[in-house]
């Protein structure tokens, strides 16, 4: 991938300025170009009032006879194709962060560029989510993607990777990618590691994995409040599917409502300290909703212009325009499969978890029969169990 003087030029200022979008507007508002920026003097510099660690990184440029080892380094990655990159002025540079505050001057990306121009919606939510949210996650994400939203996260454990999940799930029914990873690192790295077959699988199916930040960046918490922004920048509307009050995913339901964009929220038994930030949101004004056809319904001025529109959305509950692999089921629907020996136990099962005392409570089986069908039920991969709550697996 060639890069113009002025590209090149950038990415060194981008990485001089430590990725602030404070200093590196500042620059740019008084020397217009980011090569007239890396031309000036030490004393222009400082004159802005820059931060000291600005003003060295500078130093060691003009040092350097105004060479960047980082630049070298990231030309010679972009030419081993690593990753491609994508800058503010490019036609491909996705128009919905042209609009938010603070737009980053250049995206890292893996992977097909133009999913960043598609109508994308945000789907976050705890790191340590139920059963139940992961769940209502991966079959909302699979339902949308099929009716044609591309699905955004960050690609966190939790709420994040089912969403992933449940977008690349289309990838059988010639629905390929439909989903767009915005990472809390550098492209060249992966957080959480074991995440790395997502990653792999979101690239090579049509989607496309981004960030704002140096390809090497290492996973540091300050990094993802800026992951969140660009969540929320990219896409029509966020849903956030279960939070707790101090979630991130509120920092992106607060970046989407401050854009003017839609948030929905899923709801929760009251008991649930998982789902406070949810409750919390509705409380705030944001959508409340339990079937991903009234997210449709919302969308339906600013989703309809795309045609990967395949569905009616006018009728997205239509399920015989629907394969049944990817019908948005009521939490409570029965299993086929199931021995009928076994219904009785499975009926009284959620995803969000009971006790055994409960369960006898429920059922009126005595503990060791119904210990033995608990154990059946596991072993057919219906029921799972954690930290002692017996709950329906996905």
């Amino acid at each position: 991938m060639l890069l113009t003087s002025s590209q090149q030029a950038v990415l060194a200022l981008w990485q001089i300025v430590n990725l602030s979008l404070s200093a590196y507007a500042k620059l740019l508002a008084v020397f217009h170009t980011a090569e007239q920026a890396l031309n000036a003097s030490v004393a222009d510099w400082q004159a802005l009032n820059l931060h000291t660690s600005h003003l060295q990184r500078f130093q060691q440029y003009i040092q350097n006879a105004r060479q960047s080892d980082f630049l070298n380094q990231t030309l010679q990655q972009l030419a081993n194709q690593e990753y491609k990159v994508v800058f503010y002025n490019e036609n491909s540079y996705p128009n919905t962060l042209k609009h938010i505050f603070d737009p980053p001057p250049v995206l890292f990306y893996q992977g097909n560029v133009s999913a960043l121009n598609m109508p994308q919606l945000a789907v976050v939510g705890s790191r340590k989510s139920t059963a139940h949210a992961e769940k209502i996650a991966f079959d909302m994400a699979q339902y949308l993607a099929y009716q044609g939203l591309w699905i955004t996260s960050g690609m966190a454990d939790g709420v994040d990777k089912q969403a992933h999940l449940g977008a690349l799930s289309q990838s059988d029914l010639e629905k390929k990618g439909r989903t767009v990873a915005v990472l809390g690192t550098g492209i060249r790295q992966c957080y959480p590691k074991h995440h790395l077959y997502i990653k792999q699988q979101i690239i090579q199916s049509g989607g496309c994995v981004i960030s704002e930040l140096l390809p090497d960046t290492t996973a540091n918490h300050h990094n993802f409040p800026r992951r969140n922004r660009l969540v929320a920048g990219l896409s029509t509307a966020t849903l956030v599917v279960e939070a707790t009050l101090q979630s991130g995913s509120l920092i992106t339901a607060r970046l989407t409502n401050e854009q003017g964009k839609q948030v929905f929220a899923i709801p929760s038994h009251i008991d649930n300290e998982q789902a406070k930030g949810c409750h919390q949101l509705i409380r705030e004004g944001a959508t409340l909703i339990d079937h991903p056809s009234q997210i449709l319904e919302d969308l339906t001025n600013i989703i309809t212009s795309s045609n990967l529109i395949t569905t009616p959305i006018t009728q997205p509950t239509d399920k015989s325009t629907i394969p049944a692999t990817v019908s948005y089921q009521p939490a409570l629907s029965d299993d086929n499969s199931i021995p009928s020996h076994l219904i009785t136990v499975f009926q009284v099962l959620d995803w969000v978890g009971q006790d055994m005392d409960m369960l006898i409570e429920k059922t009126k089986i005595d503990i060791a029969t119904l210990t033995g069908w608990l154990i059946e039920l596991e072993l057919m991969g219906k029921v799972m169990q954690q930290g002692g709550l017996y709950m329906r697996c996905r």
